[in-house]
């Protein structure tokens, strides 16, 4: 399954085979970093990964597209392209490195600009082939200006910079990047500098190849605290998911990709995971089609006996049903998208067949409750929803990566989805605007490879390719 190139329609069919325990393979670019106000002009602006962009003739060196906000939105004449021959970005375009694999926003040293951090698992380094990098490029008046490397301390990394979190919830240590690679989870601590200081660097090795890393406020103590999905088990669905490292100290369940949000408004965050593969025995490890785990936080953390909620196409008010191969849970972002003070779970279904069109993708929104069951509400979109551009097409896979952010400063939050399928895996990225209760397809925009500047007939992976690599 070792599939260096990424590319999409090659491996699909393979990789869907029902009860497949496959072994660690291709990073899986998993996040993409949600909208972040880099220039500081009050409006957040949208982060569009390519990592399979081809820079100065070099194969899938990578590259990253800013969508500068506005009173009117995102606009492809407003943007600015990074790529590692970009000036001040460290390391060099070089073929296959994809640079913005993964990608995460947060103001790391509290300036009031919102800082991008990208990884680049692919780079190889005086540490070995493939050990990876990480960049953090920082933002001030002019936006995104200069940038410096967060290194790894592992003695010999591999695809470090494959999932990436950020969160600052206060000074120093309140601040966090939280880094995944298959030889170590490293987290970061501030306080963090423009010049590339940091406060200390944490060398995770007591679970190994961390597949998803995501950091949240779980004790309700305004500390970042990581959580984290290894790659898939030899006997298992998913990964193990962690929120404390060690032997035996797995949480109950299973997952590929780990986010993170106050879904019951309890002033905890949630730790939510996604596990998309198909189960060898339904219902003993994970649910036909895949499905939503959710361990609720409080002042004691999440331990191994928090029990999680499961979610699946056949909750009830799920829309749709659970069938074999949807991969519901592929992509995953938690934010308030009907601003009530709770924070609703986004999940990707890149598999979802739409009436007849195989793979063509669906996301679902499942809105956060304070009491009663989670499901209740929750609604779908796909490319045949009203006002969506495009149509569902074979192999789109519409959800593949999806985020959320408020990019025209109504308080409405935009939902952002990644169809990598698109256009022979060029890649397409969706927004939806934000409506007086839930984000609609009425008034959204589409924004392609070429549309923004970047040209190649294929490959280009606009959007990001989340798990696609693996499942």
């Amino acid at each position: 399954m070792m599939m260096r190139g990424w590319g999409v329609a090659a491996f699909l069919a393979a990789s869907l085979t029902a009860g497949a325990l496959l072994p660690a393979g291709p990073a899986a670019a998993v996040h993409g970093a949600v909208p972040g106000d880099f220039d500081g002009d009050g409006y957040r602006d949208a982060v569009l990964p390519a990592p399979g962009a081809n820079v100065s003739g070099k194969q899938a060196a990578g590259a990253v597209v800013v969508l500068y906000g506005s009173s009117s939105g995102l606009s492809s004449t407003r943007r600015k392209t990074f790529t590692q021959n970009t000036s001040g970005v460290p390391g060099t375009a070089e073929a296959h490195d994809r640079f913005g694999a993964a990608t995460a926003t947060a103001d790391l040293n509290r300036d009031g600009y919102a800082d991008l951090v990208v990884g680049s698992p692919y780079e190889d380094t005086s540490k070995g082939t493939d050990s990876g990098q990480v960049s953090v490029l920082w933002g001030g008046r002019n936006g995104l200006t200069s940038a410096t490397e967060l290194p790894s301390p592992s003695g010999s990394p591999h695809l470090y910079g494959q999932d990436i979190a950020a969160l600052s919830l206060g000074a120093a240590g309140k601040t966090s990047v939280a880094v995944a690679g298959y030889d170590a989870f490293v987290r970061f601590l501030g306080p963090f500098s423009r010049t590339g200081t940091f406060g200390v660097a944490i060398l995770g090795m007591d679970v190994g190849s961390v597949e998803s890393v995501t950091l949240g406020d779980f004790r309700g103590d305004t500390l970042p605290a990581p959580a984290v999905a290894t790659a898939r088990d030899a006997d298992a669905t998913g990964g193990h998911l962690y929120t404390a490292f060690g032997a035996g100290l797995e949480l109950t369940g299973n997952g590929l990709i780990t986010a993170s949000g106050d879904v019951n408004g309890d002033g905890y965050d949630d730790l939510v995971a996604g596990d998309p593969d198909e189960p060898a025995v339904a219902g003993t490890d994970g649910m036909p089609g895949g499905r939503i785990l959710v361990w609720h936080g409080s002042a004691n953390g999440i331990s191994t006996d928090t029990e999680p909620v499961q979610i699946t196409q056949n909750t009830s008010g799920v829309p749709g049903a659970s069938e074999k191969g949807d991969a519901f849970g592929g992509g995953l972002t938690v934010a308030d998208l009907n601003r009530d003070g709770l924070d609703d779970i986004v999940a990707g279904a890149p598999y979802e067949d739409v009436g007849s069109v195989q793979w063509a993708g669906a996301v679902t929104v499942i809105p956060g409750r304070a009491s009663g069951a989670l499901g209740t509400g929750a609604y779908t979109f796909t490319q045949d929803t009203s006002g969506v551009p495009s149509v569902s097409e074979a192999d789109d896979f519409f959800g593949t990566a999806v985020s959320a952010g408020d990019v025209n400063k109504d308080g409405r939050p935009e939902l952002i989805v990644g169809a990598v399928g698109e256009n022979d895996s060029t890649g397409a990225v969706f927004v939806l605007p934000g409506g007086s209760t839930r984000p609609t397809g009425t008034g959204s925009r589409v924004f392609t490879g070429p549309s923004l500047g970047l040209s190649q007939d294929n490959g280009t992976l606009l959007g990001g390719n989340g798990l696609l690599g693996i499942i």
